[in-house]
């Protein structure tokens, strides 16, 4: 169930990751400019965002299993409109499809495990999930680099189909209902407000949702800029850049890997203040090499590892730290996460452009909010009784 709920969760880095080595590509096929073509990245974003704040609180009166099959069907039909695409206006069209149904299956793995686990053992579902979905982002853009000569842009989506089919398999045979009936909220516009106001009036998961957010948004400005910045600036190839992109998404895995296991050695909340801390730092770091230091390649490249091996400490904590303040509407606060997550992806896109030094300075940026968010929750002994009594009854 675990692995099924990880590879649910891994549909939005293969979505992304895979087709882009095929930007370039793609825009000459259609015959359309860079920004139509970052377009269809910042759209697909903006669907993961939309579809997490609409899915999450509905699966609150609805339950997970069906809205989960059908945010499934869905981004497997999303994939074959992608591909068959005649212009640039109907993919930026089906990508936001895409990421409306991808955006359902994130919020609903997260709620899942919300469902079963709270505290540290949840802490440890989630770091675990993150290295099992970890594997989407080393492998996606490797198999995108060498699908694009012998299938092109259009077979990558194809493929995106099909990892769309096998997600509804999974669902069907592996993923139980986790919300019984009695748990459920009911529907309705008084069930939302409800549950919105609850959620974003506890003021403790509001900080570590500001963390999880602007901890993705430094990820993403490295993910939104790398094409670009690595093979413009620094100069290598197309393959070259799958392999650097791999490499750094294995920093990710590693850091969720040291993660776990020292989860129960110290709490989530020093890990997690550990993670945030290794960002801000990178990225200073990075932010100098580029505009000072020359944007050399043997300097900028450890850097930008560094930068994805702090993520490991950072999602995985942030995510079950917020989650047990909210667990009596999970799916609504997992999908106001992931909304903030992936909509501030989508603005963040367009802000970096192709340039290192934006890079740096929204990898900068995002790390400073995330720290002033975790700092503004007071010292980790003053974190409230809700949250050490969720993690000592796991």
């Amino acid at each position: 169930m675990l692995l099924a709920l990880a590879l649910l969760s891994a549909i939005a880095p293969l979505a992304i990751d895979m087709y882009l080595p095929g930007l370039p590509a793609l825009g000459d096929d259609l015959g359309t400019s860079t920004q139509s073509v970052q377009l269809t990245l910042t759209t697909f974003m903006a669907g993961l965002g939309i579809g997490q704040l609409v899915v999450g609180p509905l699966s609150d009166g609805w339950g997970r299993r069906k809205l989960l099959l059908a945010g499934a069907a869905t981004f497997a039909v999303s994939g074959a409109l992608c591909a068959l695409a005649p212009s640039a206006e109907v993919l930026i069209g089906a990508r936001l499809l895409q990421g409306l149904s991808g955006g359902a299956a994130i919020v609903l793995a997260r709620a899942v495990i919300a469902d079963r686990a709270t505290g540290e053992t949840a802490a440890k579902l989630f770091s675990v999930m993150m290295i099992i979905g970890g594997v989407a982002p080393v492998v996606a853009p490797l198999l995108g680099g060498a699908l694009l000569d012998p299938v092109g842009w259009r077979g990558i989506f194809w493929v995106l189909t099909g990892a769309g089919v096998v997600m509804v398999v999974g669902i069907l045979t592996l993923i139980p209902e986790t919300l019984p009936p009695e748990r459920r909220h009911g529907g309705g516009l008084a069930a939302l407000a409800h549950n919105m106001r609850y959620v974003l009036g506890n003021r403790r998961y509001v900080g570590y949702a500001l963390t999880f957010m602007f901890g993705f948004g430094a990820l993403f400005s490295y993910i939104s800029a790398s094409p670009f910045v690595i093979q413009e600036v620094l100069g290598l190839s197309p393959g070259q850049f799958s392999v650097v992109f791999g490499v750094n998404s294995i920093g990710i895995v590693a850091g969720s890997i040291v993660n776990t296991r020292l989860i129960g050695r110290f709490r989530a909340r020093q890990l997690l203040t550990f993670g945030v801390a290794m960002l801000l730092v990178a990225g200073l770091a990075l932010l100098a090499e580029v505009t000072v230091g020359g944007a050399h390649t043997v300097v900028v490249l450890p850097l930008l590892f560094a930068v994805t091996t702090s993520i490991g400490f950072v999602m995985g904590n942030a995510t079950a730290l917020g989650q047990s303040q909210v667990s009596e509407a999970a799916g609504t606060g997992s999908a106001l996460m992931g909304a903030g997550q992936f909509g501030l992806a989508a603005v963040i896109s367009p802000l970096v452009g192709g340039s290192a030094a934006q890079m740096a300075t929204g990898i900068v940026a995002c790390a400073v909010i995330a720290m002033a968010a975790l700092q503004l929750l007071g010292r980790p002994e003053e974190q409230s009784t809700p949250e050490s009594t969720a993690a000592r009854s796991a």
